[in-house]
């Protein structure tokens, strides 16, 4: 049973997934259908997480819009997620972000890695 799961899983893997980490701010591309028409909306902001691992695999990312912060969390591997882009990478010593939520302003970011 196991193994039929798998199978089932590996096939619904994305080819090319953006190689991003905690703490980096990200553009995401995703589909958003209205009625009929669908068109490509793009939100940016910080990832706070990601979990599990695979098909299952999803990202939480946050942005602060007009003083109220918004989070949103897409599955991977989803094909409504057209792509993602890399903006910075962060420097952060945890897996989850989860503090941020409590922070406004200049102490809401993320120390980046400069090359």
């Amino acid at each position: 049973m196991n193994d039929i799961i798998k199978n089932i899983e590996a096939g619904q893997l994305k080819e090319n997934v953006a190689s991003f980490n905690v703490g980096d701010t990200v553009k995401v591309y995703a589909k958003v259908k209205e009625g009929s028409r669908e068109r490509t909306q793009v939100f940016e902001g910080v990832v706070l997480k990601r979990q599990n691992g695979g098909a299952r695999e999803t990202f939480t990312v946050r942005k602060s819009s007009n003083g109220i912060g918004v989070e949103k969390t897409w599955p991977l591997h989803s094909p409504s997620v057209v792509k993602i882009e890399v903006i910075r990478r962060g420097k952060v010593r945890r897996a989850k972000l989860t503090y941020l939520r409590d922070r406004v302003g200049k102490k809401a970011k993320v120390k980046e890695i400069l090359k």
